[in-house]
């Protein structure tokens, strides 16, 4: 049984194929590409807006603890995200993250001071090192060898 497994897994039908089928792979790629495009996005255009944060009657070096927060978590997630991948299915962490980016985001502007700011800030870290090696997992995975390059 094992050599007609091998035999078929071998054959050039069995690497034109995607390891995991997906009816829409490209619909499924535009929704972790949008949340991995805005948690980049909120990464770096946060250092524009800096200057106004300091209304918040907070000195430089703590204000610039936003964009340390964030990569913060995203330094201790990132790496993690494999062995979380393990517990859980990629759906799940995929759906998780995009979830706690929006709730971290609305924590973020609902913030009544600098604290729960930075803590909604963090939230959105723990998703966006979830969402940024994920991307490129599933897309190893719902998309045929021949079309990775596109």
């Amino acid at each position: 049984m094992n050599n007609i497994m091998d035999s078929v897994q071998s054959s050039p039908q069995a690497k034109q194929r995607a390891r995991v089928p997906v009816a829409h792979p490209m619909l499924a790629m535009m929704g972790m590409l949008i949340g991995g495009f805005v948690g980049m996005f909120s990464e770096t255009s946060l250092n524009i807006a800096l200057p106004q944060l300091m209304a918040l009657h907070v000195s430089t070096a703590t204000v610039q603890w936003l964009v340390t927060g964030y990569m913060l978590m995203i330094g201790i997630v990132l790496p993690l995200s494999s062995l979380i991948t393990k517990w859980f299915t990629t759906r799940q962490v995929i759906l998780f993250a995009l979830i706690d980016f929006a709730v971290g985001a609305i924590i973020s502007a609902s913030a009544p001071g600098f604290g729960v700011l930075l803590f909604g800030r963090m939230i959105q870290g723990i998703a966006t090192g979830l969402i940024l090696p994920l991307m490129f997992t599933v897309a190893m995975q719902i998309f045929p060898p021949y079309k990775l390059g596109a």
